[in-house]
């Protein structure tokens, strides 16, 4: 994994989880929902719901409308630069979005967007064979373990159905 990163074992047995997933870059995506799947299955969470959307504009009304429901949310979506501003538009919405539904709602998500300016930059993030990077476990995972530390500190109102 990349340098920095922070290796996050948690337990997160119990817990119910929904990966909200874009359609666009099918191979990127695969690798992406494979990663939240592995980082998931290694937390022990196997309350796990996948819901697929048309495009990462759509995570954010997805995320809103599944965070009652859920102890915790996965983002997953990749948008790649183009030669028109919709590249900052949709990462600024997305962005904005998904942090506003889960400070609203006190439901951790973890970002699993990429905003990369290739291709080739967002298939070595994927998590694929060969990629660099892992971005939807880094995702699961760091979702499970805002679960974990909020609840230790009192901070998540709502157990475990």
């Amino acid at each position: 994994m990349k340098d920095g990163a922070p290796t996050l074992a948690v337990d997160g047995r119990g817990l119910r989880v929904a990966v909200v997933a874009a359609s666009w870059h099918e191979q990127v995506m695969g690798g992406l929902l494979a990663g939240a799947r592995r980082g998931l299955a290694e937390a022990g969470v196997t309350g796990v719901d996948e819901i697929r959307v048309p495009g990462t504009f759509e995570l954010s009304v997805a995320c809103a409308t599944l965070a009652p429901r859920y102890d915790a949310l996965v983002a997953l979506g990749v948008v790649i630069r183009g030669g028109t501003p919709h590249f900052e538009y949709v990462c600024q919405a997305a962005t904005s979005g998904i942090t506003d539904v889960s400070v609203r709602t006190g439901t951790p998500i973890g970002f699993g967007v990429l905003t990369c300016d290739t291709e080739a930059q967002a298939l070595d993030r994927a998590g694929l064979p060969g990629s660099s990077e892992d971005k939807g476990h880094e995702a699961a995972t760091a979702a499970v373990a805002t679960v974990v530390t909020l609840r230790s500190i009192g901070g998540a109102a709502r157990d475990t159905p």
